[in-house]
């Protein structure tokens, strides 16, 4: 078996260690849930990095980019307008002090939209984690040239991922991130001028590939390329504006202070390594496009694994498939402990037993944090394309919760029939499309879009269309509703 995954499985172990010894010291709800509230900025930039950051990038990003070139980065390039938007509002985050978004959802609209909110959430969280166990499995087939397969490895990553999620919540998660968001900024830079240069650079990569893979929009985006494209980016900004899992990074960090800061220099992190990612993604595959069938399901996924092996020294190597490793581990921890959290907080301590034991809390949520994981994995069993699954994820929870989310921190005029129906609104519409890629004929759904419209299109309509009509419509809230979120200065 390759050296590789020799120290990979080492590195992988060490954590394990580690985290066993970090879990000693969660002690209740607040520890295990958002880490005690003690978060330095410096561990937060890593830890939201890796957050972000998970195998949506590293091999179903790569795959993008190796079937439709440097365009590829108008799936990420949303989440860092995204990221901007959210640095206005870290702080308001940090300052309202609670676990999750759901919190947010009950005090501006009421229990029906924290429980529409959590349902929304949970089925959004359950395929990210999934798709999270698959791409852990493919880097593990990859790296060991197929002595390991793909089902073994992926049963082996979502072992790694519950195993530590269930140890020590979000205490585990944020200092696992913290050397493996290092890792990932590090291999990132190291590895792009090996690859870049083994490609023969520019020149001959342009000379290699076809001209549409330096266009700003490639003909590869379905039906409609523009529409594509904005579709694309505008699913990424919505999730990261209204994703659980950043809400409780705000909520664990040490003060307001702290949270902002964080979030400027995870912008610029975040900028880098998604941008290299793409790059890298591009010249490895002019160079091994050969060895590459992009008609084989997740094939284009292999290019940065593949870059890791053939193209870099075998140190930087090391780094790159430790870094997409490391991404698998840490999204997979951060994307299973949010609706676990969900479960506790939106639904069990809210509508079924307010005044549980403390000790006890932290206990169920470890079991739940299991069964969750094993529904991932058993969803993760059924998933053909890395790809789909993230786009639908990502939709269904950016057009179901991030408006109400956001209309719930900046709209003063949102009210709570707003709040609910455009919760509801935005789910029915995703779940019906989606609904319809799967069952209309195959020519009219062109690159997976039911007569080639980008799902984002008609969920964000009729979510933000039933937020503004049906806040418009009904009574506006009384300035003592809405003074947690708009204090009198």
């Amino acid at each position: 078996m390759s050296f590789y995954v020799y120290i990979i499985l080492g590195y992988l172990l060490v954590l394990t260690v580690f985290n066993f010894l970090r879990a000693r010291k969660v002690k209740s709800q607040d520890d295990f849930q958002v880490a005690g509230r003690s978060l330095k900025w410096q561990v937060m930039v890593f830890t939201l990095i890796c957050t972000w950051i998970g195998s949506g990038t590293f091999i179903s990003g790569a795959e993008f980019a190796a079937k439709a070139g440097i365009s590829a980065v108008w799936l990420a390039a949303g989440a860092w307008v995204g990221i901007v938007l959210i640095y206005f509002l870290a702080a308001k985050i940090h300052t309202f002090g609670q676990y999750t978004v759901g919190d947010v959802l009950e005090v501006r609209y009421g229990p029906a939209a924290r429980l529409f909110g959590a349902i929304a959430l949970i089925v959004s969280f359950i395929s990210i984690v999934s798709y999270q166990f698959v791409a852990g499995g493919f880097i593990l087939n990859v790296i060991t040239d197929g002595k390991i397969s793909e089902s073994t490895g992926t049963l082996l990553a979502a072992a790694f991922v519950i195993l530590f999620t269930a140890v020590g919540g979000m205490v585990a998660i944020a200092y696992t991130d913290l050397p493996n968001g290092i890792i990932i900024v590090l291999a990132c830079l190291l590895a792009v001028p090996f690859v870049v240069s083994a490609a023969g650079g520019l020149p001959a990569a342009k000379a290699a590939l076809e001209p549409g893979y330096f266009a700003v929009v490639n003909s590869q985006f379905g039906a409609h390329p523009w529409l594509k494209a904005i579709g694309y980016a505008l699913s990424t900004m919505f999730l990261l504006l209204g994703v659980q899992s950043m809400y409780q990074k705000f909520y664990s960090a040490k003060s307001a202070r702290d949270a902002k800061k964080a979030v400027a220099w995870w912008t610029v992190g975040t900028i880098i390594v998604e941008s290299i990612v793409v790059v890298i993604a591009v010249f490895a595959y002019s160079k091994l496009k050969g060895q590459i069938d992009l008609s084989i399901p997740k094939a284009g996924g292999k290019v940065v694994l593949m870059a890791a092996k053939q193209l870099v020294p075998a140190p930087v190597g090391v780094l790159l498939l430790g870094a997409a490793c490391a991404v698998v581990i840490s999204t997979g921890m951060n994307y299973l402990l949010s609706p676990s959290t969900t479960l506790m907080r939106d639904i069990y301590q809210r509508f079924l037993k307010k005044n549980a034991d403390p000790k006890s809390l932290v206990a169920l949520q470890k079991v739940l944090v299991v069964v969750i994981g094993v529904l991932a994995f058993l969803l993760a069993t059924q998933l053909k394309s890395i790809l789909e699954m993230s786009f639908f994820a990502y939709t269904i929870y950016g057009a179901a919760i991030t408006p109400a989310l956001i209309a719930a921190l900046a709209w003063k005029r949102a009210t709570k029939a707003g709040g609910l129906a455009s919760i509801i609104a935005g789910s029915v519409a995703c779940i019906f499309f989606f609904s319809m890629s799967k069952l209309l004929p195959a020519a009219q759904v062109p690159d997976g879009d039911p007569w080639g419209i980008p799902i984002i299109y008609p969920a964000l309509i009729a979510s933000i269309g039933a937020l503004v009509i049906g806040s418009l419509l009904t009574k506006r809230q009384t300035p003592e509703e809405l003074e947690r979120f708009f204090p009198k200065k």
